[in-house]
């Protein structure tokens, strides 16, 4: 796992940086929010009702999905430039031949994650080769590794974690969300597999907000 320059790494800056948005998205999942790790009304509301003497335990995270959310912002260059830290997804994918980060990466971020926490990824860069990774998942556990369709087309799609869910709507964190490691909602009708490591026990707690339950 990347860090950063260990000088700095822990300063407060006033703004929200990936570790914050982990924690917040974290409490959300717990307290039946949409986990979107923007701290709006409902979830200040719900931190401060928050009892610390009975707090309850959160959802164990599996710990590709640990490594996920320490990579939260973590943008592609700018123009020509290229981010060593999305083009290190691709080597600890098994691709160490592609050095751009304009190279779509989001099947990269997912195979370099489960790689990093000591499981084999797909070994393919299209996104839709985790369809056929592991074992399925009838729905979408948290930290399982999601597939979905992209336009029309019969292999192109995306990939990511799971890390909320309801009735309308999946919720990622992944790589190559425009351009950058983030959480993002999509239509979960767009979703063909959820998938979990052959070597790891299934999960027992399904990921996800209450239905009906959003932030606006």
């Amino acid at each position: 796992m990347w860090h950063g320059a260990a000088s700095t790494r822990h300063l407060a800056d006033g703004d929200a940086g990936p570790l914050t948005i982990a924690a917040v998205t974290a409490f959300q999942c717990a307290a039946g929010l949409v986990p979107d790790g923007i701290a709006g009304p409902k979830t200040q509301a719900a931190l401060q009702k928050a009892d610390i003497s009975e707090r309850r335990e959160a959802p164990e995270k599996p710990g590709w999905l640990v490594l996920a959310e320490g990579e939260l912002g973590i943008r592609e260059g700018a123009g020509a430039a290229n981010n060593p830290r999305v083009v290190q997804l691709f080597a600890d994918a098994g691709f160490s031949g592609i050095k751009q980060d304009s190279v779509a990466w989001c099947a990269a971020a997912v195979g370099a994650m489960l790689k990093r926490a000591g499981h084999k990824p797909s070994g393919s860069l299209a996104a839709r080769s985790y369809e056929a990774w592991g074992v399925g998942l009838k729905e979408p556990a948290l930290g399982a590794v999601a597939t979905k369709k992209r336009g029309n087309s019969s292999w192109q799609g995306h990939v990511g974690f799971v890390v909320g869910a309801n009735t309308s709507q999946i919720f990622l964190l992944g790589g190559n969300q425009g351009d950058v490691w983030s959480i993002a909602a999509f239509p979960r009708k767009e979703f063909t597999a959820f998938r979990w490591p052959a070597d790891m026990p299934l999960p027992a707690t399904i990921a996800g907000a209450r239905s009906g339950v959003s932030e606006a």
